[in-house]
Formats: C-alpha cells, sequence, structure tokens
C-alpha cells in the first residue's frame, strides 16, 4: 500500500465530516501536510509498541522517525490529574523501583518520547499498534496526548491488527515479515473526531481514583478504536475476583501450576497460551509469581536456587490449592497493595471486586 492510498483514505474521511467534494478536500489537506514544518519531514511521523516492531517497519522501507512507545500500563501507577511532567516522574520511579531500567535513563526516554510527539504533531501520523491490553492502553495515552495538543484528528490514522492469515495465535507486529506488515496498510483507518472522543474518555476511565467508569468503555463499540471495549474488559478482571480474590492473571498462574508447570518460564508460557490476545511479558509475569510466594499465607513456592528466575521451580502450596478450590480469599489471607491505573488497592478487603457471574466490577 503506497502512502498515496493512505492519503486518499484521509480525503475520503475529510470529505465525510466536512461534505466537501474530493478536490476542495484534497486541496485543503494537501495544504496542511505541505506546510512549512522546519526539520520534519512531510511523510510523517510512525508510533508504535515497541522496539521489535520499529526493526520490521524499518526493514519495510517505512520513512524515519518510527517512535516506540514503551511503557508496562497495565502495571503500576497510572493516576489522573497530573501534568505530563509529573506522570512522566511517576512512571519512571515506578519502573526504575521495580529494578527493569535505571531512573534517570527512564527519564530521559520518556522526554525524548513526549517531545517527539509535539514536534510532529503537525504533520501525518500512523499508529501501528495491536489489539491486546498492553498496546491498546498505549492507544489511549498516545490519543489523549495529541488531542491535548490539539491535532487534527484527519492528520491521524491506524495500522490495527488483531489477527493475521496463517498465524493460530497471533502475538504482534514484532513477529510478522517487512512484507505482512506492509499488507496490512492496506486496511489503514483514518481516525474520526468520535474515536479520538472515545480515547480520551478511556484514558479518563482509566486513570480515575474510581473505577467505575470502566465497564462503560469495555461496552463501547467503535469502528476505528474496534479492539478498546475488549481490551477494557480484560482490565476489568485484573481486580480481584469476588469469588477468591484473583486476579485473572493471579488465578492462570496457579492453574498453570496445578496443571504441570514446573518451573518458572513453563508457567508464564502457559499463561500466555490461555490468553486470547497475550499481552502478559515474562518479566511482568515473574512479578505476579513472586508476589504470589510472599505474604502470611503463600499461594506458591519458589525454589531460591539462584540463576535467573525463569528456571527456579515453582509450587502449589496448601493455601494455593484452598483459594483455587474457594475455600479461601486471597486478598483477606494476604492483602492487597496495587495499582491498577489511577485505582490503588490495598488493605485486606480490596474496595473493589469482579464480579465474574455479571461481568461488572462491585464495590464492597
Amino acid at each position: 500500500m503506497t502512502k498515496d492510498a493512505a492519503f486518499k483514505r484521509r480525503v475520503r474521511a475529510r470529505m465525510a465530516k466536512t461534505g466537501e467534494r474530493y478536490a476542495v478536500a484534497r486541496s485543503q489537506l494537501d495544504a496542511t501536510t505541505n506546510a512549512p514544518q522546519g526539520s520534519v519531514d512531510t511523510e510523517g511521523l510512525h508510533v508504535t509498541n515497541g522496539d521489535a516492531t520499529v526493526e520490521v517497519l524499518r526493514r519495510a522501507g517505512l520513512t524515519e522517525p518510527i517512535l516506540p512507545w514503551r511503557d508496562v500500563l497495565h502495571d503500576g501507577p497510572v493516576p489522573g490529574g497530573l501534568s505530563s511532567g509529573e506522570l512522566r516522574a511517576v512512571r519512571a520511579r515506578f519502573i526504575a523501583g521495580s529494578g527493569w531500567a535505571d531512573l534517570s535513563a527512564v527519564v530521559r526516554d520518556f522526554e525524548a518520547r513526549d517531545r517527539m510527539l509535539e514536534e510532529y504533531a503537525r504533520g501525518p501520523i500512523v499508529l501501528w499498534f495491536e489489539a491486546d491490553l498492553y498496546d491498546q492502553l498505549q492507544i489511549i495515552q498516545v490519543l489523549d496526548q495529541l488531542r491535548r495538543l490539539e491535532v487534527d484528528p484527519d492528520r491521524i490514522s491506524f495500522v490495527s491488527a488483531g489477527e493475521f492469515p496463517g498465524i493460530a495465535h497471533f502475538r504482534g507486529l514484532g513477529e510478522l515479515q517487512p512484507d505482512d506488515l506492509i499488507r496490512l496498510r492496506e486496511d489503514e483507518t483514518p481516525l474520526t473526531p468520535e474515536a479520538l472522543d472515545l480515547a480520551s474518555a478511556a484514558w479518563t476511565a482509566f486513570t480515575a481514583p474510581d473505577p467505575s467508569g470502566l465497564e462503560a468503555i469495555a461496552r463501547t463499540s467503535s469502528a476505528v478504536l474496534r479492539h478498546l471495549g475488549e481490551a477494557f474488559g480484560r482490565l476489568m478482571r485484573e481486580y480481584p475476583a469476588q469469588s477468591d480474590g484473583l486476579s485473572l492473571t493471579q488465578r492462570r498462574i496457579l492453574l498453570a501450576v496445578e496443571g504441570g508447570a514446573t518451573t518458572a518460564v513453563e508457567v508464564f508460557r502457559e499463561v500466555q497460551r490461555r490468553e486470547r490476545r497475550p499481552y502478559l511479558g515474562d518479566t511482568s509475569c515473574f512479578d505476579v509469581i513472586a508476589e504470589l510466594a510472599r505474604g502470611p499465607h503463600p499461594l506458591l513456592t519458589v525454589d531460591d536456587a539462584g540463576g535467573e528466575f525463569a528456571r527456579r521451580a515453582v509450587h502449589l502450596t496448601a493455601a494455593g490449592q484452598d483459594v483455587l478450590a474457594g475455600a479461601a480469599d486471597h486478598v483477606q489471607s494476604n492483602g492487597i497493595d496495587r495499582w491498577i491505573g489511577g485505582v490503588h488497592l490495598t488493605g485486606p478487603k480490596a474496595r473493589w471486586r469482579y464480579d465474574d457471574r455479571r461481568e461488572t466490577l462491585v464495590n464492597l
């Protein structure tokens, strides 16, 4: 798919919004695309979910700049009501505190990322993302920032993939060949004002200190943000369940061990296999395994034999068996101290729980 075809889609999107004839809409977009932008390449900016996809995009011949959006937003605090700088600081402290990267390096990366997005806000922007929770949270953060920069939706388009022909368990754009990635651009979708509003509303709901707005987003249907509702439905299941105090990820980890997984890496692979849209990295999964092995009544034991965590043996405890059987509640037994977006769950009860039967969050 050439950039001309993508441009034609933006023309048609403008025609639908303004009622202009094709020639008029094209001339208007030509004027904005070719406006003086200093050093900014008029081919625009490509934004994607991480470094693996960046390499494939480069091999596919896409023009730089390509911006990887590096943040695991489903882990740690993402509180609303902060300035961009304040939120960068919160996220950088969490990532550094988790031992994933050096604090100063993370701060520099976030600052450079946001600066590049602002610098290229006047030109075309193509977002290359997937359907899973990891990517969908990044999408709404990017779009919320572009909305606050007052970027015209006509300048933004999506290449979004939830599946790919011939791949039974599609995990992401980074596993595709360059030609396959370019084929996806045939379905490039222009952003609409309604989709931009939805993304901003979703970001507000995600970062709010009260999660009651998540369900409305989970039930949305958008022709542009096709996977957002499903992702928010998955996000809600990371809250402790009413039945046993386990998040869906925690339950899948315990079930993997119960089912015969003997090491942390085997557990991770089984958790990945059970996800319809795998989103959890191995480091995040290992952190959850370690958390389940702590507390007054640990649900797992992890052998401390040295070496990398991935190879350590994992066993289900009697307390873990009780929780899986519904005879005990993990949060009541071990407490909780966890952020999900803007919500901080603490204490021996957890105010918010997920009701599996009604597929909704309840306030206890």
